[in-house]
């Protein structure tokens, strides 16, 4: 009679031992994902990439389709206006078509480069959002390991309660069929 408070005491720190293990290991398992979303490698742009990034911004704004309409009609009216001796570029207007392409064939690269680093930011972006999920997957995993390992302490428990139960009920039956003799 006097084991059994010991036994009680042993299986809860058997208990406790297993529900701390849960949660090293969780805390094991989250800390490089913390480190990577606490932490992100910073990123460092060479001039080339800067440059690209304001060029690409520029091209695709309406201030540079203004700015761009405004010297076009500039060029068109003067051309068109002037007397031909300060005519630099006379009616078809192939300086102006050469300009054009020059400026088509090199903004289209810069604007590529200027794009391809938005992805590889929107890549590490998603590499977060997947770490963070992962990070959350983690939390449930372990949330059902410790419900888990509840469970089946309850259900030991019950299963324990009812085997004393029934010893004492033969017991009590056992008694009853002694009396009953006597």
């Amino acid at each position: 009679m006097n084991q059994e408070p010991d036994n009680l005491l042993q299986e809860e720190r058997k208990y406790v031992h297993k529900l701390r293990q849960i949660v090293k290991k969780s805390i094991a398992e989250e800390s490089l994902i913390l480190e990577n979303l606490l932490h992100p490698p910073e990123e460092v742009l060479t001039r080339g990439q800067t440059l690209s990034d304001k060029l690409a911004c520029f091209g695709g704004s309406w201030k540079f389709i203004t700015w761009f309409g405004i010297l076009l009609a500039s060029w068109i009216f003067a051309n068109s206006i002037l007397p031909p001796p300060f005519r630099f570029d006379s009616y078809p207007f192939i300086f102006l078509n050469l300009l054009l392409s020059c400026i088509a064939a090199l903004q289209a690269p810069v604007i590529m480069m200027s794009q391809n680093r938005k992805e590889e930011k929107d890549r590490k972006r998603s590499e977060n959002d997947y770490l963070i999920n992962l990070k959350a997957e983690l939390e449930v995993r372990s949330l059902h390991q410790k419900m888990d390992l509840l469970l089946q302490e309850q259900l030991r428990i019950l299963f324990e309660n009812q085997t004393r139960q029934w010893e004492m009920l033969r017991t009590i039956e056992n008694l009853l069929n002694k009396k009953n003799r006597d």
